[in-house]
């Protein structure tokens, strides 16, 4: 099933908060700078998708306020339903995003030091007292990813722990196990550790559950009604795509994954959303409404992943073909694969899903979304240019990026 549709939404209401807007910088392209969203391109990127194992995809383009929804194929094997752009799902790493803005906020209000060892806050939980905010917030910590032992088989280990509970403890001893893979601060090494720390520190310094932070600081705020914090219930709220896993055998049957607790990732991982609200916070986010100018330009300084990517704190940067770069998260969890990511002055966002996982080429198809959502219908040397920079793309780069797999 194809369908695809534009319209004119709303622009963000005087409801959000009323922070200022960090001004775009030189040389970056403003939304009405940007080429007008390539439909056809991103109805084949989806097609592709499916041909290459999906059972569905979709993408909301908002590109200031005027709105852009393309589907194809099913939600739901079982039942045959469409997939639509309005269905919700499991996001994955997007989650980090999240937890780093509400970091970022409590840096705001003086209750947080990012430079100040994660010890002082959590006395005795990292071996090292030099691991400071900052490292675990770009993935510079050198805390081990113990997502690597847990997933080393993608079906098997997720059957372990589809229904496990874990504390975020757990987690930690879980990582220490082993040593850290590098000194503080010396690489980028992408770590869902570091992330199960954040939830910690969220939940120290406020007394709250991480799911009443994200509440009451994010979801409240920006209207996000599709988005939740269900951990640690197993089930998706409301109408919603199932999620496919990919078994390591080719060939294998898709396993239905859609249910499970997401302990093992929990502020690494666990928050469920749609395409319109995930397109809402990254707008939000790039357009200075979650934190300070001073926090947004701090989130933003970039450690090098590679020639075409950066990774700041709890943010994500691409740069694509046509020389734009842009800005937020990429999310795998069991049967999911998202994309979601803004312009640097947000008034353009784009989330895009895939509700299959561990299957390299739908990653790498769908990150060429970007390509067709901010640079346009491609030129000749743009298309050669956009193929090579796909080859780039991480593919194991949410869960479990220790295993060369997926």
């Amino acid at each position: 099933m194809v369908s695809a549709m534009v319209g004119r939404g709303t622009a963000l209401g005087a409801a959000l908060l009323a922070l200022l807007a960090v001004p775009a910088q030189a040389g970056t392209a403003a939304a009405a700078d940007l080429p007008t969203p390539d439909d056809a391109g991103l109805q084949a990127v989806l097609h592709t998708a499916l041909s290459q194992g999906a059972p569905g995809a979709m993408v909301r383009v908002d590109d200031n306020g005027t709105v852009h929804r393309l589907s194809e194929g099913v939600a739901d094997r079982a039942t045959g339903r469409a997939i639509t752009t309005t269905d919700r799902f499991r996001v994955g790493s997007v989650t980090k995003s999240f937890s780093a803005v509400v970091l970022l906020q409590l840096v705001d209000e003086g209750k947080l030091d990012l430079d100040a060892s994660v010890n002082t806050y959590l006395p005795g939980l990292l071996p090292d007292n030099r691991i400071t905010v900052r490292q675990v917030m770009s993935h510079r910590s050198g805390l081990y990813d113990y997502t690597n032992d847990m997933f080393a088989q993608t079906v098997p280990g997720f059957e372990s722990v589809r229904n496990k509970v874990f504390s975020y403890q757990d987690l930690i001893t879980l990582s220490l196990k082993h040593g850290v893979t590098n000194a503080p601060g010396a690489a980028y090494s992408y770590s869902n550790t570091n992330f199960v720390v954040a939830g910690m520190l969220i939940e120290k310094l406020t007394g709250q559950p991480v799911a009443t932070e994200y509440q009451d600081r994010i979801f409240t705020p920006l209207n996000l009604t599709d988005t939740f914090y269900v951990h640690p219930d197993t089930a998706i709220p409301g109408t919603h795509a199932n999620g496919y896993l990919t078994p390591d055998e080719a060939g294998g049957a898709l396993v239905d994954s859609t249910e499970q607790t997401v302990s093992w990732a929990q502020s690494a991982g666990a928050i469920i959303s749609s395409t319109q609200d995930l397109d809402t916070f990254f707008s939000a986010l790039m357009s200075g409404q979650l934190m300070s100018a001073a926090q947004l330009a701090q989130m933003q300084q970039w450690t090098t992943v590679n020639s075409t990517q950066g990774y700041g704190l709890g943010l994500r940067r691409r740069d694509l073909s046509c020389g734009i770069s842009v800005y937020g998260h990429t999310g795998t969890v069991q049967g999911y694969y998202t994309y979601a990511f803004a312009s640097k002055d947000g008034k353009r966002s784009v989330t895009a899903l895939a509700n299959t996982s561990n299957n390299a080429n739908v990653l790498n198809t769908m990150a060429r979304t970007l390509e067709s959502a901010f640079c346009g219908k491609p030129t000749t040397a743009k298309l050669r240019s956009a193929t090579s920079s796909a080859t780039a793309v991480e593919v194991h780069e949410d869960i479990a990026p220790g295993i060369a797999r997926d």
